[in-house]
């Protein structure tokens, strides 16, 4: 059996039939890595920042259009309102709370405009409450930055109550019962620049994005070359099948007693 899956004509077929496999499965996994990478998310437009009175409302929802567009905001900040988002790092899409327990804080500050609503503005991060950067700037100043939907109360699992002046999350129902007396626009702004600059170390805030569509036709063909690779092992098992077959047949031919010649007959 050995000699004869060893034969020149069964290893070539050995060999051919490996480069096959091979070759069939890495072509049909890169067609499933294109059908995976089809349905990743993809930078979408990014228009021109427009005011941020644009897009947002008070008592209203940021649109899913709205999110992560740039805008720009000015007004006068509200010091004595200034809350610290706490356990966060400079990352608007890093997990917090206890996930980022003590790496340090967002600094959330209201900015009131000219008609009077107020836009929360994530100005920076600090490593430390007591960080000399988180001190508010006087007087108008312009943000640009991208917008933001509000966060969910429990978005974050929380390390415990928070000391007077901080918050586990940026969410627009929280911020209506800390700032009672201000009407605030839904969403928060995420400051990429500010006229006159800040000092704080800005929080990294990505464009906005929209989803792809998975492209079907790539999977398809990746299960094509795995069936591909299927066949190639059932033909190879019939060849296989067949010369062990008729090697073995051959061997039994060989050990049966061939029959006895007749005798002549003697010469009358």
């Amino acid at each position: 059996m050995l000699r004869t899956l060893l034969a020149p004509r069964l290893v070539a077929l050995h060999l051919l039939v490996i480069g096959v496999l091979v070759s069939f499965t890495f072509l049909g996994r890169w067609q499933l890595g294109v059908f995976e990478a089809s349905g990743a998310p993809r930078r979408a437009p990014d228009p021109a920042p427009v005011a941020v009175t644009e897009l947002t409302q008070v008592g209203q929802h940021v649109g899913g259009g709205a999110i992560s567009r740039r805008v720009t905001a000015t007004g006068t900040y509200d010091a004595a309102n200034q809350l610290l988002v706490a356990d966060r790092v400079a990352d608007v899409a890093a997990p917090g709370g206890r996930a980022a327990k003590g790496s340090g804080f967002w600094l959330l500050t209201p900015l009131r405009l000219t008609d009077g609503t107020v836009v929360p503005v994530v100005r920076g991060w600090v490593p430390t409450a007591a960080d000399p950067a988180a001190a508010v700037p006087e007087g108008a100043v312009t943000v640009t930055g991208r917008l933001r939907p509000a966060e969910q109360t429990d978005d974050v699992m929380r390390s415990g109550n928070l000391p007077r002046g901080q918050v586990a999350t940026v969410s627009t129902a929280e911020l209506i019962n800390v700032w009672p007396d201000a009407r605030v626009r839904d969403g928060f702004v995420v400051a990429t620049a500010q006229d006159p600059p800040s000092r704080v170390t800005p929080v990294a805030v990505s464009p906005p994005t929209e989803g792809g569509g998975f492209t079907w036709r790539n999977l398809a063909y990746a299960l094509q070359w795995w069936i591909f690779a299927l066949f190639a092992v059932y033909m190879w098992f019939h060849f296989v099948r067949d010369a062990l077959r008729g090697q073995r047949e051959r061997e039994r031919d060989s050990e049966e007693p061939q029959p006895a010649e007749p005798a002549a007959h003697a010469e009358a």
